[in-house]
Order: C-alpha cells, then structure tokens, then sequence
C-alpha cells in the first residue's frame, strides 16, 4: 500500500488518475464526517466532499504534510463554512425579496440595534478588563471555535480545566456586565 507520499507524487508528477482516487477512497469517509458535522445535512456534507476533494486536487502539489488527513479534513472543515455562510446569505436575500406585508410581523432590524450595539459594546469592555490567559481560552473556544481537547493542547491545561475555566469565564463576564453601567 502506498503512503500519502507517494500517492501525492504519483498525481502531480505523472498525473496518475488512479493514484487520485485512491486518495479519495482513503479520506472520503472522513471528509464526509467532518463536513456532516458542520452542516448536519447529508446533501450539503456530499457536496462539501465533493467540492473539498476539487480544492485539494488543484492544491495537492502545494501540501507537504506526512499524512493527507489533517489537511483534508482543514479543507472540509473551511469549505463548510463558505458553505453555511452561502445558504445563510442566500436565506437572507430570500427574506428581502418578501413583500413588505408579509414580514410586518418580524420586528425591524433597527428597532433592537442601537440596545444589541450597546450591549456587545459592553461585553467586550467586559472581556477586555479580564487578564490575557481569560481572553486567549475565549477567543480559543468562541471566536477559533477549537473544541476543549485542541485548546488543552494549546495551552498546556487538561480539558476538564479548559471546561472549569471557560464557565468561571462567563460567570466572571456575567458579573462585570451586570455591574457595569450601561450607557
């Protein structure tokens, strides 16, 4: 059996087709779970696959990892994203297209932004007065999205810490958001 290597090799030096498809054999079930896992629909995860197993042939001569796994799964991982983004986009220019009448009932975006603006503002003065090492497990968990296991490698805690942690966080942030007067 071939390795990564030596498949890679075989597709962008000699342009061997079947070297490809045993690429694909190998990863596509966990490609296809990655992306499952983002958008939760098994039509939109066959379609990341597909498109995520296009991206890595156009890249295959770029990657230089030991194992093609991670960087498929990354590749999944990101193409699922543009992809809930792209129905989330199109969902909305949807919601435009409506006649006026019928979205009477869903309150104008105007009518909460100003309170909504206010109060991010205020989470983020809230985020900003807590120490770095705080900062750094949300912008990890919430803002990276990294699940508990990779930020505990990151930063060198145990997951159950990571986890003690973040609820400290937000009980901390709930506390400072209460206290802090809102302008």
């Amino acid at each position: 059996m071939m390795t990564d290597r030596e498949l890679t090799y075989q597709v962008t030096q000699r342009g061997n087709q079947k070297a490809f498809a045993e690429i694909v054999h190998r990863y596509s079930g966990m490609v296809f779970s990655k992306a499952l896992g983002v958008i939760h629909t098994e039509e939109g995860a066959a379609e990341v696959t597909q498109q995520t197993f296009v991206r890595a042939y156009e890249n295959l001569d770029v990657w230089r990892g030991t194992e093609l796994g991670p960087w498929l799964t990354a590749i999944a991982a990101h193409t699922a994203l543009k992809f809930l983004d792209k129905e989330r986009r199109r969902r909305t220019s949807s919601l435009d297209d409506l006649p006026g009448r019928v979205l009477g009932g869903i309150p104008a975006e105007s009518s909460y932004s100003e309170e909504h603006e206010a109060r991010l503002q205020q989470m983020e003065s809230a985020i900003a007065a807590l120490p770095e090492s705080d900062q750094l497990l949300l912008r990890l968990h919430y803002y990276d999205g990294c699940k508990t296991a990779d930020i505990a490698r990151h930063t060198g805690l145990s997951q159950s810490n990571v986890l003690v942690k973040l609820h400290r966080i937000r009980e901390r942030l709930k506390t400072l958001m209460n206290h802090e007067p809102n302008d």
